[in-house]
Parts: structure tokens; C-alpha cells; sequence
């Protein structure tokens, strides 16, 4: 059923929705719509593990078909112990080149590439906080991976994938920690901020990992204000992404309804960085319905990246990699909402 909205609720939404642009971070940014590129984080008890053997950082034609599918970004995950494999210690030299190699594939198809250190907030299982993995290690991790990207304006620094195991304000202080050390290096590339507990769009205000990001995460401070709230929404019975089925066809949007209202309060934007469904009736309807949901608020959201593509098997059920030339079913979904160009500076000031 329908509710009437008075003339004066609308208003207020517009200026809500209006105060949120001007605030918007320093710089313009696309609207990003994507795809996760998965591999260079798998097997991640076996480390180093071997290139190519126990990990797989995304082929170039994977690179390429996403790009003429019209995705305009890719996340691309990796593990901090490969890149880096001591703490304080120099990039691995080859680790660092596939990755880059990756990026310059990407960025010279015109795709958007968020770097994503697949960790949980630790560093071989021990936490950051810990005294074995102090917070100045993860921000001495960013202060090198800052200075070797600084002049790739089309590469975005993702802090941490999913940070978990310890408390909010612990990773509160490792966040605004590396940034500092990113703007240090003289790199003023857009970061993308998670919350503690998984960073869930469902979670942001509960308490169960601690103190809610809703109270803790504001505290960010960026001097460039160039940075957006990284949040993950999976649509199963727990959220985890790990069973095929949906919750029903609406769970997408009621998860990211209270979040985005907090951003448009706060004059704050969020990226949804991953989110994945399988591929009966009702996911296939709740994604298209959370993405809408997006497309409508673009003054609160910068965009998407959906996990996943890459080296996965294709029982996979979230994959949209395609099998013998064939895309899954969920990708008719994701290019439904796909960025087009004149829509690229949407929600953004």
C-alpha cells in the first residue's frame, strides 16, 4: 500500500538530500557500479602460498569482459602478508608488481580500482591492536601502498576488508591512523572506510561486536575529506553470504534504509562493496530492489561492487563470472543498474 507523503515531509528531504552533496568529500567521483574481481586473497592459511597455484589475481580477459559489460569499477582483493610479508618491512617486489599490473590493466580500460587488503583486521590471525600487530604496523602498510599509487587518480584505497575481533575504537584509531599516513605520502585518493563486526549495513547499529559503528565511526578524520563508509549487505538468513537462499524479497532495502538515513544525516556517503545472492526468484527480485533502492539515493551512496567475479568454481552461487561464454542470471540484474555516463556525476556535487 501506498502512504501519502505531505509537500512538506518532501521538502525536507530535499534539503536534506541537498545538504548532503555540499558536504560531499573533495573531488568528484564517478558513480561506481562493479564487480568484486576475486583470487589474489584465496587461501589465506597458506602463505605465501604460490602465484598463480594457491591464489590468482583477476585475468586480463576478466578485466576486459567486465569492462565491455559497462562496469565502471573493480574491487580487487589481496592478502596483507603476501604484499607485505613482514610487519614495518619493505612490499614484496613481485607481490607488488601482479598487483600493479592488475591496476594498469584495469585503469587503462577506463575502470575505477578500489585496492582491498582481504584481512578481517589481522595480520597472521593475530588482531590489529594486539602488541603483536600495533596499530602502527597497519598504518605503515598504508603509508607504503600510498606512496607506490599516490598518482593513480583512478585507484581508491580500501582500508580493510571486514574488520572483526577487536574493538571498534581499536579500529577506529587503526583507520584514522592509516589515513593520516596516506596523506602523508601526498596521496589524496578516495579511501574506503569499513565499520567493525563485518561492517554490515544490518549491524551498524548493534552492539553485538562491540560499540556500534553508528556512534564510533563518525569519529573518522580525513583532512582531505575524501572518504566514504565501506558497508557490506548480504541478503541470507544471517547475512554471512554463505547459503543460496534469500530472506524475502524486500531484506536488501530494509537493512540499508537505517544507513542510509544516518549518512543523510550526518552529510555522509556510503559504498555498498559487497553484496551477493543466488539465483532463484526471490534473490534475483531483493537485488534488483536493493539497487534501486540505491539508484534512488544517490545522494547518500557512491556506488556498488558486487562480490564476485574471478577464480571461483561454478558452483560458486554468487559468481558472475561466465561459464562457456554465458553470464549468470544475476548479472542481467546488476546491468539493469550499471552507471551510464550522463548518470556518472548523479548524487554527487
Amino acid at each position: 500500500m501506498r502512504k501519502r507523503v505531505s509537500h512538506g515531509l518532501i521538502l525536507a528531504a530535499l534539503v536534506i538530500g541537498v545538504s548532503a552533496a555540499s558536504a560531499a568529500p573533495e573531488g568528484e567521483h564517478r558513480f561506481l557500479t562493479g564487480v568484486n574481481i576475486a583470487g589474489a586473497e584465496f587461501n589465506g592459511k597458506k602463505l605465501p602460498g604460490v602465484a598463480n597455484q594457491d591464489y590468482f589475481y583477476p585475468k586480463p580477459e576478466t578485466i576486459d569482459h567486465f569492462a565491455a559489460e559497462g562496469m565502471n569499477v573493480i574491487r580487487v582483493p589481496f592478502r596483507w602478508e603476501r604484499i607485505q610479508p613482514s610487519l614495518n618491512g619493505e612490499l614484496d617486489p613481485a607481490e607488488y608488481r601482479r598487483l600493479a599490473d592488475t591496476v594498469h590493466r584495469a585503469t587503462a580500460k577506463k575502470l575505477y580500482v578500489i585496492l582491498d587488503v582481504h584481512n578481517y583486521a589481522a595480520y597472521r590471525d593475530m588482531p590489529i591492536g594486539s602488541p603483536a600487530v600495533p596499530v602502527t604496523a597497519f598504518a605503515d602498510l598504508w603509508k607504503r601502498l600510498a606512496g607506490k599509487f599516490r598518482k593513480e587518480t583512478q585507484v581508491g584505497f580500501g582500508l580493510m576488508n571486514e574488520p572483526k575481533g577487536l574493538p571498534t575504537e581499536t579500529w577506529l584509531a587503526a583507520a584514522n591512523a592509516a589515513i593520516v599516513q596516506i596523506r602523508a605520502a601526498g596521496a589524496r585518493n578516495l579511501v574506503f572506510v569499513p565499520g567493525n563486526g563485518y561492517t554490515g549495513a544490518h549491524s551498524w547499529f548493534g552492539k553485538s561486536y562491540g560499540t556500534p559503528n553508528a556512534a564510533v565511526m563518525l569519529g573518522i578524520n580525513d583532512p582531505d575529506n575524501n572518504y566514504v563508509y565501506e558497508i557490506h549487505q548480504y541478503l541470507d538468513s544471517n547475512y554471512s553470504g554463505t547459503h543460496p537462499s534469500c530472506q524475502n524479497e524486500t531484506i536488501g532495502v530494509t537493512a540499508l534504509e537505517p544507513v542510509t538515513k544516518w549518512l543523510l544525516q550526518h552529510h555522509k556517503r556510503g559504498f555498498l562493496g559487497e553484496f551477493g545472492v543466488g539465483k532463484d526468484a526471490t534473490c534475483l527480485t531483493a537485488l534488483d530492489n536493493m539497487l534501486a533502492f540505491i539508484d534512488r539515493n544517490r545522494q547518500a551512496w557512491l556506488g556498488w561492487t558486487y562480490w564476485a567475479a574471478g577464480a571461483w568454481p561454478p558452483r560458486y552461487f554468487t559468481s558472475v563470472q561466465p561459464v562457456n561464454g554465458v553470464d549468470p542470471p544475476q548479472m542481467k540484474i546488476l546491468l539493469r543498474h550499471v552507471a551510464q555516463p550522463q548518470q556518472d556525476r548523479a548524487g554527487l556535487r
